[in-house]
């Protein structure tokens, strides 16, 4: 926009619209004032509230009474490959009567890993066949296969299907723009807001406790990731290849398929990428309603306060992510050799027919030597005792030390900020709320926050909200204050880039449930734990946006800094820092989401916060308020979403960045 639009349209507006925001301000500020005089400002009425669980409750079992058979039906038919990618790499077949079945034995686990070096060898060479070679060897060695390839089938089976469906609705929204603008990125919004727990409730209603429901509640969360994607990266198809293709007298359908589609294939790998890393994190969840796998050994054990079997199964669970994380990077990297016609499948194909053909010798040769089928329970080895030891060694020698750690962080920072904001009458967050949409952007931004804040308000959740608003707030500054510096750090030392990117990347494999092990090992069971997970898992976006925003900043901008004779560091928090800013809130909005996400995942270690409205009717099987408390937390992070991206726009514009 140039100046002269920008003087237009200041004189275009009233100048009391600039100031609007004040009003509610002061407002909010006398009703904090007077709250002790006005107790509907301060607790919302109970004659006020919007009973939508129960509403969505009875439509829920409306629906299951009503379309019960067909639910039963699509979940005995998603069985079908559940049940074959099971019995091929953990369980086995059983042919024939159930009292003289024949039974065929799984991929032999020899086998299994074989093929996975052969596979990370032909897309990425010996240090990714050697990387993915040791990680399947310490899950058989240390007792984890089984549970493992629970997991791994079922992630076998949910990531193409993730993969079809959300490049079907991504072409959809690509050829209706208004369809993907109003219906289909609305959708997207709130279904990534929404916490993982919540998808699972109904399903669990609708599909039952199986695996089934564990497949479809990972497709739910696992697909928005790829539409995204396959709308974007059709969208950035240069115009001359598209013309190319019209040209040359293309149909709608091979212009698709033949053009878009293959120019487009770097951005949606990288979508299979976000679908693979998606479902193996929603698979780990999902195991709580009757897919079984690695999480559920996770569970069994930290309930069961054994710490040592809880830690190897969650390196299992991170090995298993670097694995499928580093082969679908590979795949997206790699680039195939041109189609020569005639040449025979054998010699198309060889690292294929390979893998193939060890699977197959080494599962015939597994009925004749045991041990080459499965490995036997005592070859397997366990570190257990010793974490269990050291524990207890941590716990009697550092007790004391780790007990004040917890409870000053309890009594100085955690329980007084959050009696404060339990303080706040609603009406005063409410208005505030409308003053920063309006200082923001504008009425309309105001209105909508205004609008998802008096819902959360409506359905009687406002102090369980409160409470993960303030459980949220504090990580999210805790993680901003380590990960920014490490962003900066990181910028300016192009070693220190590279060891950090390593350490970031290996991060970003680990699933959320893994974080909570180290904090209950130390701090036990409470927001002290919780809040070290929800860190420990949030922090990673804090150091890539502030790198990677250092890093873009124009070097003619720095070069002039330099000249006119700033140091480093006034070239630092004078250039860099400022012209980053935008950069930088974008992540610290993704931190935001990431904490959303764990706070839920961490209602499992004792919060008193919407995760565990979402723990409750998951227990008791109650869809509407496990929706409802889901639709709470996706308000809070599109609140959240929506002020910090009009922040990153008035900074923008205010550095003249708008453009870029």
């Amino acid at each position: 926009m140039s100046i002269a639009s920008h003087a237009l349209s200041a004189r275009r507006t009233p100048p009391f619209v600039h100031f609007a925001w004040i009003l509610p301000l002061g407002i909010a500020v006398l009703l904090y004032i007077f709250r002790d005089s006005l107790p509907w400002a301060t607790a919302y009425p109970a004659e006020w509230r919007l009973p939508i669980a129960d509403w969505i409750g009875a439509v829920m079992q409306w629906v299951i009474a009503v379309f019960f058979n067909v639910t039963r039906a699509i979940s005995a038919l998603l069985q079908l490959p559940l049940n074959f990618a099971f019995g091929l790499l953990s369980k086995g077949f059983d042919i024939g009567p159930r009292a003289s079945a024949l039974h065929i034995p799984p991929l032999s686990w020899i086998g299994v890993t074989a093929a996975v070096v052969i596979t990370g060898y032909a897309y990425g060479g010996r240090r990714l066949a050697l990387g993915t070679g040791l990680c399947f060897l310490y899950l058989a060695l240390f007792g984890q296969w089984d549970s493992a390839m629970l997991t791994l089938g079922l992630v076998l089976i949910a990531l193409p299907l993730g993969v079809a469906i959300g490049l079907a609705i991504g072409i959809w929204g690509y050829r209706q723009p208004r369809v993907n603008r109003w219906l289909i990125l609305p959708i997207l919004d709130i279904g990534q807001a929404t916490p993982q727990f919540a998808y699972l409730v109904p399903m669990l209603m609708l599909f039952g406790n199986n695996p089934s429901s564990a497949l479809l509640a990972t497709l739910t969360f696992a697909v928005p990731p790829m539409v995204r994607a396959t709308v974007l990266a059709l969208q950035q198809v240069p115009a001359e290849i598209q013309e190319f293709g019209r040209m040359v007298g293309c149909t709608r359908r091979q212009h698709l398929w033949r053009v878009l589609i293959p120019s487009a294939r770097p951005l949606l790998m990288v979508g299979v990428n976000q679908v693979v890393m998606m479902t193996l994190n929603m698979v780990i969840i999902a195991s709580m309603i009757g897919a079984g796998g690695l999480d559920y050994d996770v569970l069994l054990a930290l309930r069961a306060l054994k710490v040592g079997a809880a830690f190897e199964a969650g390196v299992a669970i991170v090995l298993l992510a670097i694995v499928l994380d580093h082969l679908s990077q590979a795949m997206a990297r790699w680039k195939p050799g041109f189609y020569q016609p005639g040449r025979p499948f054998l010699k198309r194909h060889p690292y294929l027919i390979f893998a193939c053909a060890v699977l197959l010798a080494t599962t015939g040769l597994g009925l004749l030597i045991p041990a080459v089928g499965r490995l036997p329970d005592s070859a397997t080895i366990t570190t257990a005792p010793i974490w269990d030891a050291s524990i207890k060694w941590i716990t009697i020698h550092y007790f004391d030390n780790i007990e004040a750690v917890r409870i000053w962080l309890l009594l100085h920072m955690l329980n007084p900020i959050k009696a404060f904001l339990l303080s706040l009458p609603w009406a005063s967050v409410v208005l505030l709320l409308l003053a920063g949409g309006l200082r923001l952007r504008n009425l309309r931004l105001g209105l909508l926050v205004v609008a998802l804040t008096l819902l959360i308000a409506a359905v009687g959740l406002w102090e369980k909200s409160i409470i993960t608003v303030y459980l949220c707030g504090v990580s999210t500054a805790i993680a901003c204050l380590i990960g920014m510096p490490i962003g900066v750090y990181a910028s300016r030392n192009d070693t220190a880039e590279r060891v950090i990117g390593v350490i970031v990347d290996t991060l970003q494999t680990i699933p959320a449930f893994v974080y909570l092990i180290p904090a209950v090992m130390l701090f036990r069971v409470g927001d002290v734990a919780a809040m070290i997970g929800i860190v420990l898992y949030a922090v990673t976006p804090a150091i890539i946006y502030t790198e990677h925003g250092i890093r873009k900043v124009n070097l003619g901008l720095i070069e002039a800094a330099k000249v006119s004779g700033c140091t480093r560091r006034q070239v630092l928090w004078r250039v860099q820092l400022p012209l980053a800013l935008p950069e930088i809130m974008l992540g610290i909005n993704q931190v935001i989401m990431l904490a959303l996400s764990m706070d839920i995942i961490a209602a499992m270690i004792g919060t008193r916060d919407l995760g565990q409205e979402v723990f409750v009717a998951l227990a008791k099987a109650d869809p509407g308020r496990g929706i409802v408390a889901g639709l709470a937390v996706a308000f809070i992070g599109i609140v959240a979403d929506r002020l910090i991206s009009a922040w990153s726009a008035t900074v923008r514009e205010r550095f003249g960045l708008s453009a870029l």
